[in-house]
């Protein structure tokens, strides 16, 4: 159950080890980030009500451990859609990377290959592929306005080496943040950085929430279809929180869905992803793997989202905090210290196998803490 016997980038590193949780990761982090940087990622929409919620879920949730369990021989190993995965932990789709490190998509690409971690990302993965390394990647899009262009892209994604297709189903317009539009967030620092002047040039006009910043607003159902007609790999719906809208995911082809409120930066006031994830699987029924991301920061909040359903588990914001304390060992030195706390979680839970873990050793909690 120790650190695997290989020497990862991190294990060089000594200051990457100071930090032993993922929260000091994020302070860490947080003082060598410029300001608009770590509001951007730590930030969800408006109040914030939904990205407190998705912490605030895991309080909720108590953990009913089984004793007298021989746990010499546990493992996070798990099979999902075809690939064969080490931990249940996937590093979800973020975007702006930049606005931490230059080439950050390919930086945290690298950490997902040296910890042989499943990886979702629009970007930041061709040269590891051209090159033949072994890296498991799914590609994420929030979808296309036509058949074509939807067709196109899946069948690129498939030339490239991509295991699945992941569609960002809540994302149809750009949401209200209150910490980007009280910072004047140049969206186009996404993908150039923060200048180093950025605080004292002219400020760019605020967000507006009245219907702006259209991705996809006309994308339907029929989008999985013209999908799954133009590839053989994986369609992950991703961004579902109603039962009913699981059921339809899989009747409309998805191959899997990924519970999901955007990390609080969509709709404020939508429902924490571990609230929502018991009533999603049970509208599955078993047909498709139920994923889950939001609010992880701990291997017992793994451990909590497979006991409640879940699969596997998508982590966003974790290993940026890793990228923006110390680059890509820090990316690493996070997947790794996630893995080990849900190996250990998973043995005093008295479960050796990710497939032992369900209902039966969870409680929901009416008060908590």
């Amino acid at each position: 159950m120790g650190l695997v016997a290989s020497s990862p980038l991190w294990a060089q590193n000594d200051d990457v080890m100071g930090p032993v949780n993922i929260h000091e990761f994020e302070e860490a982090a947080k003082r060598k980030m410029h300001r608009l940087a770590y509001d951007f990622i730590a930030g969800g929409v408006e109040d914030e009500y939904t990205l407190r919620a998705n912490r605030e879920a895991f309080g909720r949730v108590a953990i009913l451990p089984r004793v007298m369990v021989d746990t010499t021989d546990v493992s996070t190993e798990i099979e999902l859609l075809g690939l064969k995965l080490k931990s249940p932990i996937i590093i979800a789709p973020t975007g702006g990377k930049n606005l931490v490190l230059q080439n950050a998509d390919e930086i945290v690409a690298q950490g997902a290959l040296a910890r042989d971690t499943l990886i979702c990302s629009a970007t930041g993965v061709n040269k590891l592929l051209q090159d033949g390394k072994p890296l498991k990647w799914w590609s994420n899009t929030t979808g296309h306005s036509n058949k074509s262009q939807a067709v196109n892209y899946a069948k690129r994604v498939e030339d490239s080496g991509g295991k699945g297709i992941v569609v960002t189903v809540d994302n149809a317009y750009q949401s209200n943040r209150d910490r980007n539009n009280r910072n004047r967030f140049d969206y186009g620092y996404m993908q150039s950085g923060v200048p180093k002047d950025a605080e004292t040039r002219k400020p760019v006009n605020p967000a507006r929430a009245a219907m702006w910043g259209p991705h996809t607003p006309n994308m339907t159902w029929d989008y999985i279809g013209w999908l799954k007609g133009a590839t053989n790999i994986p369609i992950i719906a991703k961004g579902i929180l109603h039962p009913e809208d699981a059921a339809l995911a899989v009747k409309n082809g998805a191959d899997a869905i990924s519970v999901s409120n955007h990390g609080g930066r969509q709709l404020d006031g939508a429902m924490g992803s571990l609230d929502a994830l018991p009533d999603v699987v049970d509208a599955v029924g078993g047909k498709v793997p139920v994923l889950m991301d939001g609010g992880i920061r701990r291997g017992g909040d793994v451990l909590k989202a497979l006991a409640c359903g879940a699969r596997a588990v998508l982590v966003g914001r974790a290993p940026l905090w890793g990228l923006g304390a110390f680059g890509q060992p820090g990316v690493e030195r996070v997947l790794q210290l996630l893995t080990d706390e849900t190996r250990l979680a998973m043995a005093l839970a008295g479960k050796r196998r990710v497939s032992e873990i369900d209902r039966t050793i969870v409680r929901r909690m009416t008060q908590w803490r």
